[in-house]
């Protein structure tokens, strides 16, 4: 019997590309969405002849902007899921969404097809500072997105940008205090970066300094009433997100539709899985390990010591870094200081 499998299926359409968006997306206004779903089922038909019916604790529709997508198909998609795998009884089913792409009474169809957790898209509550980014929505519309899943008790995270061209630790320190007062049990804040094939990235926009960013997501850590649970994320402790949970803790998942990829494991071998169902190649246990490094230390948990990944993990370099640093435990994590620099202290700490 394979192990559980969580699922992340990609919607790729938006209503438009925004400024910072590096992700596999494309703007529709009106896509073939029965082809779309008719393919997402070929996928998922495929994985089920490859695992069998196997357990799913998570399911994750990301994009993109799944919340366009009409119930019609969504509830096609999920029909085909619980034929085909075991959806445990309280599989976390979240639905990443956009302001202005969903009412209150879509949202009513989408949860009684499924769906307990809503991931919604905010960014800013500056309506200034969401036209800069390329969005479709105003303030007003996502306030009213949040109230709506909170009128019906989902679960509900929303994602915010900062280190915007002006945006300063004050500037930072008055979005937690505007944030805070929202009520929220989940919020995701993500630094705004700027990649080349993007339209930021042909602006030549004059971005805060190294310093200055690093004072800011202090700042968040302090100001935020929600405990940091992972390097952009902060949460109640039973509000964190299992579908990421899961991964960061190097579980495995699927990946469907073009843009989704995955780790698989398959008669107790690891395969990554590359953007389309049939291309997937056998990962190395060191590979594998290192992974699990990388994804582990985002948390502040840490990475769990087992002998895998203690195999690529440089102690002696551990042992003189305490200040970046520690084992608590069966874990390795992360001290504040180095989260600060945690792409650059990988380096030293894997063999």
């Amino acid at each position: 019997m394979n192990c559980s499998h969580n699922l992340y299926i990609h919607v790729p359409f938006c209503m438009s590309k925004c400024n910072y968006c590096a992700f596999f997306s494309r703007a529709c206004s009106n896509p073939d969405w029965q082809k779309y779903a008719n393919d997402i089922c070929d996928e998922l038909n495929f994985w089920s002849e490859k695992l069998g019916k196997i357990n799913i604790p998570t399911i994750f529709f990301g994009g993109g902007t799944p919340s366009l997508m009409p119930v019609e198909f969504f509830e096609q998609i999920m029909n085909c899921i619980n034929e085909r795998f075991n959806v445990l009884p309280d599989c976390e089913i979240t639905l990443e969404s956009n302001p202005g792409t969903i009412d209150k009474n879509k949202l009513i169809d989408f949860v009684s097809n499924g769906v307990n957790r809503l991931s919604v898209g905010v960014q800013s509550l500056k309506d200034e500072e969401l036209v800069f980014l390329g969005r479709r929505h105003n303030v007003v519309q996502a306030l009213n997105l949040l109230d709506s899943a909170k009128e019906i008790n989902l679960r509900i995270s929303a994602d915010f940008i900062y280190g915007l061209p002006n945006h300063n630790v004050e500037s930072v320190i008055n979005l937690c205090n505007q944030i805070n007062k929202l009520g929220l049990k989940h919020v995701s804040m993500y630094e705004l970066t700027i990649e080349e094939n993007t339209l930021f990235g042909k602006m030549n926009l004059k971005m805060p300094d190294n310093d200055t960013m690093a004072e800011m997501y202090n700042a968040i850590g302090e100001k935020l009433n929600l405990p940091r649970y992972e390097v952009s994320n902060y949460a109640l402790e039973n509000e964190h997100c299992k579908h990421n949970v899961s991964i960061w803790n190097g579980d495995a998942y699927v990946g469907i539709g073009h843009g989704g990829a995955g780790r698989v494991c398959l008669n107790g071998i690891w395969y990554e899985q590359k953007g389309n169902h049939e291309l997937f190649e056998k990962m190395s246990d060191e590979t594998r390990a290192t992974e699990k490094i990388l994804t582990g230390l985002r948390t502040m948990r840490g990475v769990k010591l087992t002998q895998d990944v203690k195999n690529m993990i440089n102690f002696a370099w551990v042992n003189t870094h305490k200040d970046l640093v520690e084992i608590d435990g069966e874990y390795l994590h992360t001290t504040a200081n180095g989260l600060l620099i945690l792409d650059d202290l990988t380096l030293d700490l894997i063999k």
